[in-house]
């Protein structure tokens, strides 16, 4: 990482990104102890990254290095349930955050320059996995039933949600 400034404030030292680095590693943990799916694979990066995300961007006080997990759960859970507009909460939230250190007179910190990484990769990323979402245009009164031989094409966060929520039902 660079160091935080160039004007000899920072004291020459690297700015280490622990926030992202303890949502990640949290993420990381959920996942291999669900044993859903091989850590190898593009679907646990999209799993890891979207669960890293919801975590690091869920702690809206900044306070992520000395949270607990299980008291988090719920709300985590509540972020990447099926139908929570996850997608709109993140790009918020990432407005939110660029407003907080502009305000503080801060250019981006290197846990948020992390974490827009691992949200572009997410974004722009497409995985062809099981259609998750098999009755998008059907009537709601006649549910489809999930067929998983029908592939398509999904964005890797979409693919990425379930897995981090149901890694977290398993926890």
């Amino acid at each position: 990482m660079r160091p935080e400034g160039t004007n000899g404030t920072s004291g020459g030292g690297l700015a280490v990104p622990m926030a992202w680095l303890y949502a990640e590693y949290i993420a990381d943990e959920l996942l291999r102890t669900g044993r859903l799916i091989p850590v190898s694979t593009l679907e646990f990066r999209a799993g890891r990254d979207t669960l890293a995300l919801t975590i690091y961007l869920s702690d809206a006080a900044g306070e992520l290095s000395g949270i607990r997990v299980v008291s988090q759960l719920d709300e985590w859970l509540s972020l990447t349930a099926y139908g929570h507009p996850w997608r709109d909460w993140v790009q918020t939230r990432f407005l939110q955050l660029g407003e907080e250190a502009r305000e503080r007179g801060r250019s981006e910190d290197p846990d948020l320059e992390l974490a827009r990484a691992a949200w572009s990769w997410l974004d722009r990323t497409e995985l062809f996995a099981t259609n998750l979402d098999p009755g998008h245009h059907a009537p709601a009164e006649a549910p489809v039933p999930l067929d998983e031989n029908t592939r398509v094409w999904t964005p890797a966060w979409q693919l990425g949600l379930p897995l981090g929520h149901l890694a977290m039902h398993l926890f």
